[in-house]
Protein backbone atom coordinates (compact mmCIF):
# COMPACT_ATOMS: atom_id res chain seq x y z
CA UNK A 1 0.00 0.00 0.00
CA UNK A 2 1.34 3.44 -0.97
CA UNK A 3 0.69 6.34 1.37
CA UNK A 4 1.10 9.90 0.08
CA UNK A 5 2.57 12.34 2.58
CA UNK A 6 2.24 15.36 0.29
CA UNK A 7 -1.22 16.50 1.33
CA UNK A 8 -2.88 19.88 1.52
CA UNK A 9 -3.55 20.40 5.21
CA UNK A 10 -4.57 24.02 4.99
CA UNK A 11 -7.82 23.38 6.80
CA UNK A 12 -8.69 22.45 10.35
CA UNK A 13 -6.62 19.24 10.25
CA UNK A 14 -3.26 21.03 10.08
CA UNK A 15 -1.52 20.88 13.44
CA UNK A 16 0.13 24.22 12.78
CA UNK A 17 -1.47 26.01 9.79
CA UNK A 18 0.59 28.51 7.83
CA UNK A 19 -0.16 32.12 8.74
CA UNK A 20 -2.02 32.78 5.50
CA UNK A 21 -4.43 29.94 6.36
CA UNK A 22 -4.71 30.48 10.12
CA UNK A 23 -5.55 34.17 9.68
CA UNK A 24 -7.22 34.02 6.27
CA UNK A 25 -10.34 35.85 7.48
CA UNK A 26 -8.31 38.75 8.86
CA UNK A 27 -6.24 39.02 5.68
CA UNK A 28 -9.40 38.99 3.58
CA UNK A 29 -11.02 41.70 5.71
CA UNK A 30 -7.88 43.84 5.53
CA UNK A 31 -7.71 43.47 1.74
CA UNK A 32 -11.36 44.55 1.42
CA UNK A 33 -10.86 47.61 3.62
CA UNK A 34 -7.45 48.54 2.22
CA UNK A 35 -7.69 51.50 -0.17
CA UNK A 36 -4.08 52.63 0.12
CA UNK A 37 -1.39 52.24 -2.56
CA UNK A 38 0.18 48.80 -2.79
CA UNK A 39 3.64 48.01 -4.13
CA UNK A 40 3.74 45.74 -7.17
CA UNK A 41 2.33 42.26 -6.45
CA UNK A 42 1.69 43.01 -2.77
CA UNK A 43 -1.57 41.63 -1.43
CA UNK A 44 -1.88 44.53 1.02
CA UNK A 45 -0.54 48.05 1.39
CA UNK A 46 2.31 48.68 3.86
CA UNK A 47 -0.25 50.26 6.23
CA UNK A 48 -2.43 47.13 6.12
CA UNK A 49 0.57 44.83 6.58
CA UNK A 50 1.55 46.78 9.71
CA UNK A 51 -2.04 46.65 10.97
CA UNK A 52 -2.10 42.89 10.42
CA UNK A 53 1.05 42.46 12.51
CA UNK A 54 0.27 44.96 15.26
CA UNK A 55 -3.50 44.54 15.45
CA UNK A 56 -6.33 47.04 15.27
CA UNK A 57 -10.01 47.51 14.46
CA UNK A 58 -11.19 48.09 10.89
CA UNK A 59 -13.92 50.60 9.98
CA UNK A 60 -16.46 47.77 9.67
CA UNK A 61 -15.67 46.63 13.22
CA UNK A 62 -13.49 43.66 12.26
CA UNK A 63 -10.92 42.98 14.98
CA UNK A 64 -7.38 42.29 13.77
CA UNK A 65 -5.50 40.40 16.47
CA UNK A 66 -1.90 41.41 17.23
CA UNK A 67 0.66 38.97 15.86
CA UNK A 68 3.59 40.87 17.35
CA UNK A 69 3.65 42.88 20.56
CA UNK A 70 6.50 45.35 20.41
CA UNK A 71 7.59 48.79 19.19
CA UNK A 72 5.42 49.99 16.30
CA UNK A 73 8.33 51.75 14.62
CA UNK A 74 10.28 48.47 14.31
CA UNK A 75 7.39 46.87 12.43
CA UNK A 76 6.95 49.92 10.21
CA UNK A 77 10.66 49.92 9.34
CA UNK A 78 10.54 46.19 8.56
CA UNK A 79 7.51 46.58 6.32
CA UNK A 80 8.83 49.58 4.42
CA UNK A 81 12.17 47.83 3.91
CA UNK A 82 10.36 45.12 1.95
CA UNK A 83 8.90 47.83 -0.28
CA UNK A 84 12.43 48.93 -1.28
CA UNK A 85 15.26 47.12 -3.07
CA UNK A 86 16.96 46.13 0.20
CA UNK A 87 16.41 42.80 1.88
CA UNK A 88 15.37 42.58 5.54
CA UNK A 89 17.39 40.93 8.31
CA UNK A 90 15.54 40.28 11.59
CA UNK A 91 18.16 39.97 14.31
CA UNK A 92 17.72 39.10 17.98
CA UNK A 93 18.30 36.61 20.76
CA UNK A 94 16.39 33.31 20.61
CA UNK A 95 12.70 33.63 21.37
CA UNK A 96 12.16 37.21 20.17
CA UNK A 97 9.63 36.13 17.51
CA UNK A 98 11.95 36.52 14.52
CA UNK A 99 10.55 33.49 12.68
CA UNK A 100 7.00 34.41 13.68
CA UNK A 101 7.36 37.95 12.32
CA UNK A 102 9.08 36.67 9.18
CA UNK A 103 6.23 34.26 8.46
CA UNK A 104 3.52 36.85 9.01
CA UNK A 105 5.31 39.43 6.89
CA UNK A 106 5.47 36.98 3.97
CA UNK A 107 1.84 35.95 4.48
CA UNK A 108 0.60 39.55 4.46
CA UNK A 109 2.81 40.79 1.63
CA UNK A 110 2.67 37.81 -0.74
CA UNK A 111 -0.12 35.61 0.58
CA UNK A 112 2.38 32.73 0.81
CA UNK A 113 4.84 32.16 3.65
CA UNK A 114 6.14 28.81 2.38
CA UNK A 115 9.00 29.96 0.15
CA UNK A 116 11.40 29.07 2.92
CA UNK A 117 15.05 28.06 3.21
CA UNK A 118 15.87 26.63 6.62
CA UNK A 119 19.44 27.42 7.53
CA UNK A 120 21.63 24.74 9.09
CA UNK A 121 25.30 23.84 9.03
CA UNK A 122 24.46 21.39 6.24
CA UNK A 123 22.39 23.70 4.02
CA UNK A 124 23.72 23.24 0.46
CA UNK A 125 24.03 25.92 -2.19
CA UNK A 126 21.19 24.24 -4.10
CA UNK A 127 18.78 25.28 -1.36
CA UNK A 128 19.51 28.93 -2.15
CA UNK A 129 20.06 28.73 -5.92
CA UNK A 130 18.73 25.64 -7.70
CA UNK A 131 19.25 21.89 -8.01
CA UNK A 132 18.66 19.21 -10.61
CA UNK A 133 16.35 16.28 -11.20
CA UNK A 134 19.22 13.85 -11.74
CA UNK A 135 17.17 11.26 -13.57
CA UNK A 136 16.26 13.81 -16.23
CA UNK A 137 19.71 15.36 -16.13
CA UNK A 138 21.40 12.03 -16.88
CA UNK A 139 18.84 11.10 -19.51
CA UNK A 140 18.63 14.36 -21.43
CA UNK A 141 21.32 16.68 -20.11
CA UNK A 142 20.79 20.15 -18.61
CA UNK A 143 17.36 21.56 -19.43
CA UNK A 144 14.65 23.68 -17.91
CA UNK A 145 12.66 20.50 -17.23
CA UNK A 146 15.56 19.02 -15.25
CA UNK A 147 16.13 22.18 -13.19
CA UNK A 148 14.67 22.20 -9.65
CA UNK A 149 14.20 25.81 -8.49
CA UNK A 150 14.92 26.78 -4.92
CA UNK A 151 12.32 28.75 -2.92
CA UNK A 152 14.42 31.87 -3.57
CA UNK A 153 14.41 31.28 -7.32
CA UNK A 154 10.65 30.73 -7.30
CA UNK A 155 10.10 33.94 -5.34
CA UNK A 156 12.27 35.85 -7.82
CA UNK A 157 10.32 34.52 -10.79
CA UNK A 158 6.92 35.15 -9.21
CA UNK A 159 7.63 38.47 -7.50
CA UNK A 160 7.07 37.18 -3.99
CA UNK A 161 8.74 37.20 -0.57
CA UNK A 162 11.34 34.52 0.15
CA UNK A 163 12.42 33.61 3.68
CA UNK A 164 15.79 32.40 4.97
CA UNK A 165 15.77 31.21 8.56
CA UNK A 166 18.92 31.16 10.73
CA UNK A 167 21.10 32.80 8.09
CA UNK A 168 24.24 32.74 10.24
CA UNK A 169 24.03 28.96 10.58
CA UNK A 170 24.45 28.54 6.83
CA UNK A 171 28.06 27.99 5.64
CA UNK A 172 29.74 31.19 4.47
CA UNK A 173 30.18 30.04 0.86
CA UNK A 174 26.47 29.25 0.64
CA UNK A 175 25.56 32.61 2.22
CA UNK A 176 27.55 34.33 -0.51
CA UNK A 177 25.25 32.87 -3.16
CA UNK A 178 22.79 35.52 -1.99
CA UNK A 179 25.05 38.45 -2.86
CA UNK A 180 24.33 38.43 -6.59
CA UNK A 181 20.66 37.74 -5.96
CA UNK A 182 20.31 40.71 -3.62
CA UNK A 183 22.55 43.16 -5.46
CA UNK A 184 21.91 42.36 -9.13
CA UNK A 185 18.45 40.83 -8.62
CA UNK A 186 19.48 38.00 -10.95
CA UNK A 187 20.31 34.33 -10.52
CA UNK A 188 22.62 33.00 -13.26
CA UNK A 189 22.12 29.44 -14.53
CA UNK A 190 25.40 28.88 -16.40
CA UNK A 191 24.54 25.27 -17.29
CA UNK A 192 21.74 26.62 -19.51
CA UNK A 193 23.41 29.86 -20.49
CA UNK A 194 20.48 31.71 -18.93
CA UNK A 195 19.55 33.70 -15.87
CA UNK A 196 16.46 34.29 -13.80
CA UNK A 197 15.69 37.96 -13.24
CA UNK A 198 13.66 38.97 -10.23
CA UNK A 199 10.36 40.57 -11.11
CA UNK A 200 8.85 43.47 -9.18
CA UNK A 201 7.54 42.39 -5.81
CA UNK A 202 10.45 40.09 -4.99
CA UNK A 203 12.28 40.54 -1.73
CA UNK A 204 13.82 38.45 1.00
CA UNK A 205 13.43 38.25 4.78
CA UNK A 206 16.22 36.57 6.73
CA UNK A 207 16.49 35.86 10.44
CA UNK A 208 19.60 35.45 12.56
CA UNK A 209 20.34 34.81 16.20
CA UNK A 210 22.75 37.43 17.51
CA UNK A 211 24.14 34.87 19.95
CA UNK A 212 25.48 32.98 16.94
CA UNK A 213 28.09 35.60 16.09
CA UNK A 214 31.23 33.78 15.11
CA UNK A 215 29.40 30.67 13.89
CA UNK A 216 29.20 31.78 10.27
CA UNK A 217 29.22 35.53 10.63
CA UNK A 218 27.92 37.46 7.64
CA UNK A 219 30.48 38.99 5.31
CA UNK A 220 30.42 42.77 5.08
CA UNK A 221 29.43 42.45 1.41
CA UNK A 222 26.35 40.41 2.30
CA UNK A 223 25.42 42.44 5.36
CA UNK A 224 25.35 45.61 3.23
CA UNK A 225 22.55 44.07 1.18
CA UNK A 226 20.30 43.93 4.24
CA UNK A 227 18.51 46.48 6.33
CA UNK A 228 18.82 45.09 9.87
CA UNK A 229 15.98 45.33 12.38
CA UNK A 230 16.77 44.12 15.91
CA UNK A 231 13.80 42.56 17.69
CA UNK A 232 14.08 43.09 21.45
CA UNK A 233 12.79 41.01 24.30
CA UNK A 234 9.47 42.29 25.69
CA UNK A 235 10.08 45.54 27.55
CA UNK A 236 7.73 44.90 30.48
CA UNK A 237 6.28 42.00 32.42
CA UNK A 238 2.78 42.96 31.29
CA UNK A 239 3.80 42.88 27.63
CA UNK A 240 5.39 39.44 28.02
CA UNK A 241 2.40 38.07 29.93
CA UNK A 242 0.16 39.32 27.12
CA UNK A 243 2.31 37.62 24.46
CA UNK A 244 2.48 34.33 26.35
CA UNK A 245 -1.25 34.23 27.11
CA UNK A 246 -2.18 34.95 23.47
CA UNK A 247 0.14 32.33 22.00
CA UNK A 248 -0.78 29.73 24.61
CA UNK A 249 -4.46 30.25 23.81
CA UNK A 250 -3.77 29.83 20.07
CA UNK A 251 -1.70 26.70 20.60
CA UNK A 252 -4.20 25.30 23.06
CA UNK A 253 -6.97 25.56 20.48
CA UNK A 254 -4.87 23.79 17.84
CA UNK A 255 -4.12 20.98 20.32
CA UNK A 256 -7.75 20.79 21.55
CA UNK A 257 -6.71 21.70 25.09
CA UNK A 258 -9.53 23.15 27.21
CA UNK A 259 -9.03 26.73 28.42
CA UNK A 260 -7.59 26.74 31.93
CA UNK A 261 -9.66 28.81 34.35
CA UNK A 262 -7.54 31.26 36.34
CA UNK A 263 -4.48 30.27 34.33
CA UNK A 264 -3.21 33.85 34.25
CA UNK A 265 -1.75 33.52 37.74
CA UNK A 266 0.60 30.73 36.64
CA UNK A 267 1.41 32.45 33.36
CA UNK A 268 2.45 35.55 35.28
CA UNK A 269 4.52 33.42 37.64
CA UNK A 270 6.37 31.69 34.78
CA UNK A 271 7.07 35.04 33.11
CA UNK A 272 8.26 36.56 36.40
CA UNK A 273 10.67 33.67 37.05
CA UNK A 274 12.08 33.86 33.52
CA UNK A 275 12.49 37.64 33.56
CA UNK A 276 14.17 37.70 36.98
CA UNK A 277 16.66 34.97 36.12
CA UNK A 278 17.24 36.48 32.68
CA UNK A 279 17.89 39.96 34.12
CA UNK A 280 19.91 38.70 37.10
CA UNK A 281 17.83 40.68 39.60
CA UNK A 282 14.40 40.45 41.22
CA UNK A 283 11.60 42.69 40.02
CA UNK A 284 11.82 44.84 43.15
CA UNK A 285 15.55 45.39 42.53
CA UNK A 286 16.53 44.15 45.96
CA UNK A 287 18.19 40.81 45.23
CA UNK A 288 20.85 40.09 42.65
CA UNK A 289 20.66 36.65 41.06
CA UNK A 290 22.88 34.29 39.12
CA UNK A 291 21.65 34.05 35.54
CA UNK A 292 21.59 30.55 34.03
CA UNK A 293 23.22 29.70 30.72
CA UNK A 294 19.96 29.44 28.75
CA UNK A 295 18.11 32.35 27.16
CA UNK A 296 14.82 31.85 29.05
CA UNK A 297 13.00 33.43 26.15
CA UNK A 298 9.34 34.24 25.69
CA UNK A 299 9.09 31.26 23.35
CA UNK A 300 10.32 28.96 26.12
CA UNK A 301 7.78 30.45 28.54
CA UNK A 302 5.05 29.68 26.00
CA UNK A 303 6.30 26.09 25.77
CA UNK A 304 6.36 25.69 29.57
CA UNK A 305 2.80 26.99 29.99
CA UNK A 306 1.48 24.91 27.07
CA UNK A 307 3.05 21.80 28.59
CA UNK A 308 1.49 22.69 31.94
CA UNK A 309 -1.93 23.04 30.32
CA UNK A 310 -1.56 19.58 28.80
CA UNK A 311 -0.69 18.14 32.21
CA UNK A 312 -3.65 19.89 33.83
CA UNK A 313 -6.02 18.71 31.11
CA UNK A 314 -4.93 15.09 30.90
CA UNK A 315 -3.70 14.31 34.40
CA UNK A 316 -5.35 16.94 36.60
CA UNK A 317 -8.63 18.73 37.08
CA UNK A 318 -8.12 21.13 34.17
CA UNK A 319 -6.94 23.97 36.40
CA UNK A 320 -3.38 25.16 35.81
CA UNK A 321 -1.51 24.84 39.09
CA UNK A 322 2.11 25.35 40.26
CA UNK A 323 2.84 21.63 39.98
CA UNK A 324 1.92 21.70 36.30
CA UNK A 325 4.58 24.27 35.39
CA UNK A 326 7.34 23.59 37.93
CA UNK A 327 9.01 20.73 36.06
CA UNK A 328 8.87 22.65 32.79
CA UNK A 329 10.51 25.68 34.37
CA UNK A 330 13.30 23.57 35.83
CA UNK A 331 13.85 21.93 32.44
CA UNK A 332 14.13 25.35 30.77
CA UNK A 333 16.44 26.80 33.44
CA UNK A 334 18.79 23.91 34.15
CA UNK A 335 20.67 23.34 30.89
CA UNK A 336 24.10 23.02 32.50
CA UNK A 337 23.64 20.36 35.22
CA UNK A 338 26.25 21.99 37.44
CA UNK A 339 26.21 25.79 37.19
CA UNK A 340 22.54 26.16 36.27
CA UNK A 341 21.39 23.86 39.06
CA UNK A 342 23.24 25.99 41.60
CA UNK A 343 21.68 29.18 40.20
CA UNK A 344 18.21 27.62 40.27
CA UNK A 345 18.52 26.28 43.84
CA UNK A 346 19.70 29.67 45.11
CA UNK A 347 16.77 31.35 43.39
CA UNK A 348 14.29 28.89 44.88
CA UNK A 349 15.62 29.21 48.40
CA UNK A 350 16.27 32.96 48.50
CA UNK A 351 13.42 34.30 46.35
CA UNK A 352 10.66 31.75 45.80
CA UNK A 353 10.63 30.51 49.39
CA UNK A 354 10.26 34.01 50.82
CA UNK A 355 7.75 35.47 48.36
CA UNK A 356 4.17 35.95 49.55
CA UNK A 357 1.68 33.72 47.78
CA UNK A 358 4.36 31.44 46.31
CA UNK A 359 4.38 28.66 48.95
CA UNK A 360 2.60 26.17 46.66
CA UNK A 361 5.04 26.95 43.88
CA UNK A 362 7.99 26.53 46.27
CA UNK A 363 6.74 23.07 47.29
CA UNK A 364 6.13 22.13 43.65
CA UNK A 365 9.68 23.16 42.71
CA UNK A 366 11.17 21.13 45.56
CA UNK A 367 9.13 18.07 44.58
CA UNK A 368 9.98 18.41 40.89
CA UNK A 369 13.70 18.63 41.69
CA UNK A 370 13.75 15.45 43.78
Amino acid sequence: MTVSVLTDAAGDEALRPHAEHAFADELKALAAADDRPRPARWKLSPWAVSTYLLGGTLPDGTLITPKYVGPRRLVEVAVTTLATDRALLLLGVPGTAKTWVSEHLAAAVSGDSTMLVQGTAGTPEEAVRYGWDYARLLAHGPSREALVPSPVMRAMAEGMTARVEELTRIPADVQDALITILSEKTLPVPELGEEVQAVRGFNLVATANDRDRGVNELSSALRRRFNTVVLPLPATTEAEVDIVSRRVAQMGRSLDLPPAPDGMAEIRRVVTVFRELRDGITTDGRTKLKSPSGTLSTAEAISVVTGGLALAAHFGDGILRPGDVAAGIIGAVVRDPTADRVAWQEYVETVVRERDGWKDFYRACREAAE
